[in-house]
């Protein structure tokens, strides 16, 4: 009996982090067009690290979404601080994680906000930025084919 009181004893003594949900900011709405199927997934991310966009991996505070493709698709970022913000998705069609490439150039979708063009390179983080406030906000990317 002592020994069991002491067990339970030394487990209540133990130290407890707790992970709050976070709370606050504004919800972030991208509607999806011109999606070419509904195989695989998007995925989506949102930085605003300008000197990494649209590579998110690089940024460890990036909001990211992987989302089943289906008609209509809408990603749905949370808990977004105020601040200017550029998102990037690509249409991961074989769900392998990644966007294939052939030469150097995208066999799958992808899209930034504000259907920043992409010239040769993907935009730069300028041409993609939004400005998120404390209301809500929608925006819309439309998915790009190359091949």
């Amino acid at each position: 009996m002592t020994r069991r009181l002491m067990l339970m004893l030394a487990v209540l003594a133990m130290p407890v982090t707790l992970h709050a949900e976070p709370t606050g900011g504004a919800t972030v709405t991208v509607e999806i067009k011109g999606l070419r199927s509904t195989a695989g997934t998007l995925r989506a991310c949102l930085t605003a690290k300008v000197d990494t966009f649209p590579e998110c991996e690089k940024d460890p505070a990036a909001l990211r979404l992987t989302v089943p493709a289906h008609d209509g698709p809408v990603l749905v970022f949370r808990h977004v601080a105020p601040g200017a913000y550029g998102v990037s998705l690509f249409h991961d069609a074989n769900n392998n994680g990644r966007l294939d490439k052939t030469l150097g150039i995208p066999n799958e979708g992808f899209g930034f906000s504000r259907d920043a063009p992409v010239h040769m390179a993907p935009p730069k983080f300028d041409a993609a930025r939004i400005v998120v406030g404390t209301a809500d906000m929608t925006t819309a990317i439309t998915v790009r084919y190359i091949l």
